[in-house]
């Protein structure tokens, strides 16, 4: 079969020697129900003909029969074995007995693999690649080979053929494939790769330090003992994900020895780390969290709540949009943020290990009823506990080996980031308090002059561009105040424009600009009014004032106002706008105070 048509193979097929390049052949053979299935490939070169791999005794006898399809086995003279191990060697006391071998046969190898495959007494000679200047030459065709230490042994190495392009890898992007293709037909086949190197390699470190010498070759079509052939794109594709892969997966194991129990554990393991890493933003690390968790847990939820130093606490849920928000502290805070790393672990030590905290443990006197996981997450530099996460859960669970290590990583790496972030929120509030009073009358609440300004200049903007944004100003003036001040003093006055700056902002729409515009005085500002509209809204905050009580020693009094309303012209400065208003207030105070005036209307009364 052409290397055109090595896709379009069948069953049938793969009985037979199949030509993956010119004069490049597979000679495997398949094993049902084996997901560990061998490769032997034979490259055909007359008599100085190579079978890399031959394999065990499982395979051997098909192997046999399909390198006689193409060649006679005696043309076969080198026996390269990538490593020592029986799927690969366990033929070669057969072969050495086979009356139609290679008169001057010998077995390529390393000489760490040697020192073992010695042990088989063999008549054929060995033929070490690292005293042979890493090549070899069959009639003219010139072997490569790439030690690769540690992948999976020490003496492991891959052989490269320049003419074809082949790189034959031995235990490298070999696969554990459920269901056997001789040729990998897309990117998914990554995670047939993927469990096997995390649990045969021993570290990211070697593999990666392999991977890089192999990339150096003109790699056309990986042949692999193990699993599918790679060919095309996937290479590529596939060589840069094995450099992101973690392997020593049994340094993980306690009692696990499945494979894919352990590549899936690995694998949430580090999804976790790499969401702290990768995401800045808390809520795309949450939202991260989240789809992990789901893998393995019937999650409906998870917040958390942060350790503020003060009596509330920071909480973040789905409701705040994972935004920290100030919060009272749930009783079961205020007994576990007690607690150091140590003395959580003694006190809580079985507590922890169970993991899972109902009403019926620490946290019976909160108001969590449903079953959850509560993880504390330290602090990284103090090993203060100074936050939670709760993972409310749709159901009992049973805690297996997995989750318990999925929830000690949260709570090793989440701390990192809930305490970035609940850093960032409170300098955040810290700001925002800071910028409130610098743009706020610390007497009234209401806005002062400055902020003032910086407003009216986007509103005026908004009416200038299309004159669509009515503009209404309404001044207010407390009446008779000097006389208020000097019989009461002026510590009674104080309370009079509170109370007065207290009730224009009960009274007003959010989108409305209230401030204190100097002493007594107040301005209000209305976007979207007409002048009418304004002279009813000063008219209900001058009824508002006048119903206004206060205790001793104004409780005999009466406090009113009196109100200049002016609408703004297009274009018109701030200046001659509030002067208008200034002279409506102006008349309102000559005709005898408590009353309102607009710019239009003079003798405008109650």
């Amino acid at each position: 079969m052409s290397q055109r048509s090595i896709y379009n193979y069948t069953n049938d097929d793969i009985q037979h020697a199949i030509e993956i390049d010119h004069r490049i052949w597979w000679v495997g053979h398949y094993l049902p129900h084996d997901t560990f299935q061998c490769n032997a490939y034979l490259i055909e070169q007359g008599d100085q003909s190579v079978l890399i791999d031959p394999g065990g005794y499982l395979t051997f006898e098909h192997v046999y029969q399909k390198v006689k399809e193409v060649i006679p086995f005696s043309h076969i003279r080198y026996f390269i074995c990538s490593h020592q191990d029986p799927d690969i060697t366990g033929v070669l006391k057969t072969i050495d007995t086979i009356e139609d071998r290679h008169r001057d046969a010998c077995v390529v190898t390393h000489w760490r693999a040697k020192e073992l495959i010695k042990h088989y007494d063999l008549r054929m000679p060995f033929w070490e690649i690292e005293e042979n200047n890493w090549s070899l030459n069959i009639g003219g065709r010139i072997l490569q080979f790439i030690l690769t230490p540690y992948l999976h042994f020490p003496g492991a190495f891959c052989t490269f053929d320049p003419l074809s392009g082949v790189m034959f890898t031995s235990d490298l992007f070999g696969g554990m494939t459920p269901h056997w293709d001789l040729v990998a037909r897309d990117e998914s086949y990554f995670e047939d790769i993927r469990p096997f190197h995390e649990h045969y390699m021993p570290s990211k470190e070697i593999l990666l330090h392999g991977l890089l010498k192999l990339e150096k070759y003109p790699m056309k079509i990986i042949a692999p003992q193990h699993g599918s052939i790679i060919i095309g794109y996937l290479i590529q594709f596939i060589t840069n994900k094995l450099k992101q892969t973690d392997c020593g997966l049994f340094a993980l194991a306690n009692d696990i020895t499945d494979i894919r129990r352990l590549s899936f554990l690995n694998k949430a393991l580090r999804d976790i780390t790499q969401a702290v890493i990768i995401y800045r933003d808390f809520r795309d690390i949450v939202h991260a969290i989240l789809a992990i968790l789901r893998r393995m847990l019937p999650l409906l939820s998870i917040e958390f709540y942060a350790y503020t130093g003060e009596k509330d606490v920071l909480y973040f849920g789905q409701e705040t949009r994972y935004r920290g928000v100030v919060s009272e502290s749930p009783l079961f805070c205020k007994e576990i943020f007690r607690f150091s790393k140590q003395s959580w672990n003694t006190r809580y030590k079985d507590l922890y290990q169970k993991l899972q905290l109902t009403t019926k443990s620490v946290l019976d006197r909160g108001k969590i009823e449903e079953p959850c996981i509560m993880i504390p997450l330290f602090s990284p530099a103090s090993e203060s506990l100074l936050s939670i996460a709760i993972l409310r859960l749709a159901h009992d669970i049973e805690v297996t080996y997995e989750i318990e290590r999925v929830v000690e990583q949260i709570s090793s790496t989440l701390g990192v980031a809930i305490d970035r972030e609940s850093i960032f929120r409170m300098v955040e509030m810290e700001r925002k308090k800071f910028y409130e009073q610098s743009i706020r009358d610390s007497l009234t609440g209401l806005y002062n002059r400055f902020y003032m300004e910086e407003m009216l200049k986007q509103f005026f903007y908004m009416q200038d561009r299309d004159n669509k944004h009515g503009i209404i100003v309404v001044l207010l003036d407390i009446d008779h105040f000097k006389q208020l001040n000097d019989t009461y003093g002026h510590a009674a006055g104080d309370v009079v424009i509170k109370k007065v700056g207290a009730m224009l902002i009960e009274n007003i729409r959010f989108s409305d600009l209230p401030v204190r515009y100097g002493g007594e005085e107040f301005a209000l500002f209305l976007m979207g009014y007409s002048l009418s509209e304004g002279i009813v809204v000063a008219e209900k905050l001058r009824e508002q004032v006048s119903l206004l009580t206060f205790g001793d020693p104004l409780n005999q009094g009466k406090i009113t106002i009196s109100a200049g309303v002016a609408q703004r012209k297009q274009h018109e400065s701030f200046l001659d706008f509030i002067k208008r208003a200034d002279m409506a207030l102006y008349r309102a105070k000559n005709a005898g105070r408590n009353k309102v005036c607009s710019e239009e209307d003079t003798s405008y009364e109650k």
